[in-house]
């Protein structure tokens, strides 16, 4: 074979150059809605803005999964799991909304055991904005105060009782709320509190959770709605300092014993 006919072993090693692909990208803050008391998410990376590529279009309908309980600075909410999504980029923060929610797998293996019953129940429900939310609901039947034997199992006729109180709670309390108000209910579990208690005369139960929360449908995009969940984004930077007179501040922590 003639040199320089095989143009794979003429051009090998020559011409390429290798990029850092992290060169391209920019980083973004994750911005959660005000219910929750920890703003700050995490951060997110996106290809810069080139041609006709915008990168905050392509943020927009990015889900973000973290733990409730980085969001609420709450141990006790480590078995859940929130998800969030991009719905408009403000500078270089991604304002997100409240899209599903969920238990983790070992919190759901904790709870099923032996000698009991498992009722479980779901309803898709509207809220008072506009929002479609599909809620499951969990339950597991406990002894009563004077039981002895070690089962408790409920009858059909029970657990269908049970399942309809689980419906009927969830639609009421969706049904009246928006997400910001839904959302507050869920953190706290509100909603299994209360079907423990309507389910009392029923069959005794326990460990009542909304096992999971799934966005079927939202309204359409609404600016206004978005800022109202996000009205408290304004961060503190630190102490007003009067400009006027800068000395006040010294005098007052000299005065009080304070160490400059």
């Amino acid at each position: 074979m003639a040199v320089g006919k095989n143009k794979k072993l003429s051009k090998k090693g020559k011409g390429k150059k290798t990029t850092d692909p992290f060169l391209r990208k920019e980083w973004y803050d994750i911005k959660a809605p005000a219910v929750f008391k920890i703003r700050d998410v995490g951060k997110t990376l996106v290809t810069k803005t080139t041609g006709t590529r915008i990168a905050s279009e392509q943020l927009k309908g990015r889900v973000f999964e973290t733990c409730l309980a980085d969001l609420t600075s709450n141990e006790d909410y480590a078995h859940r799991k929130i998800k969030l999504r991009c719905e408009e980029v403000e500078g270089n923060k991604v304002l997100t909304t409240f899209y599903g929610m969920d238990l983790v797998r070992h919190k759901m293996g904790s709870l099923i055991k032996k000698w009991q019953s498992l009722v479980e129940a779901h309803v898709d429900v509207k809220t008072t904005d506009g929002y479609t939310l599909r809620m499951f609901c969990i339950a597991f039947t406990k002894k009563k105060p004077t039981q002895t034997s070690k089962t408790c199992y409920a009858k059909t006729k029970q657990a269908k009782k049970i399942r309809a109180k689980m419906v009927e709670i969830m639609t009421n309390t969706a049904s009246k709320s928006d997400m910001r108000q839904l959302t507050e209910k869920l953190i706290p579990e509100v909603i299994g509190k209360d079907i423990e208690k309507a389910c009392s005369t029923i069959f005794p139960i326990q460990n009542c959770l909304v096992r999971k929360v799934k966005l079927v449908s939202a309204p359409k995009f609404d600016l206004q709605r978005l800022m109202e969940q996000h009205e408290n984004s304004a961060e503190e930077t630190g102490a007003k300092v009067d400009r006027a007179n800068p000395v006040s501040q010294t005098q007052t922590l000299v005065g009080a014993g304070g160490r400059l």
